[in-house]
């Protein structure tokens, strides 16, 4: 995967890795809707569209000592707030004609750099 950051891990590691997926859609070509989407009680992280698809995304980043994979981060009651928001924010912004997806940015802290990795269609619901 890439990884387009070579310096240290920042003091907030959860908003330097929303910073770094948001660059790393941008490179890859998606256009940016809403960052820190706030709808009710609950955040998505970004809403992006590329290809007439509009992809509401999950960043979840590791740094040293962090416990497991941050994709298992992600469990059913997360995904299910997750698709709540989605639908939040389909109400406020009436989209036709696109298909939507649940994707997941993992960002883990190796060997002196972040290693990306989107998982498009991470779940279902």
């Amino acid at each position: 995967m890439d990884n387009p950051a070579q310096k240290k891990p920042a003091g907030n590691i959860g908003v330097e890795g929303e910073r770094l997926a948001v660059e790393y859609l941008r490179k890859k070509g998606y256009r940016i809707l809403e960052t820190n989407y706030r709808y009710g009680r609950g955040e998505i992280d970004i809403i992006a569209e590329k290809d007439r698809i509009v992809a509401f995304v999950e960043v979840k980043t590791k740094k040293f000592g962090d416990f497991g994979d941050p994709i298992n981060w992600i469990n059913r009651k997360k995904q299910l707030q997750i698709g709540a928001i989605a639908k939040g924010y389909l109400f406020e912004n009436p989209i036709k004609d696109r298909d939507f997806r649940f994707d997941v940015i993992t960002l883990l802290w190796e060997k002196g750099a972040y290693k990306i990795t989107h998982i498009e269609n991470a779940f279902w619901l």
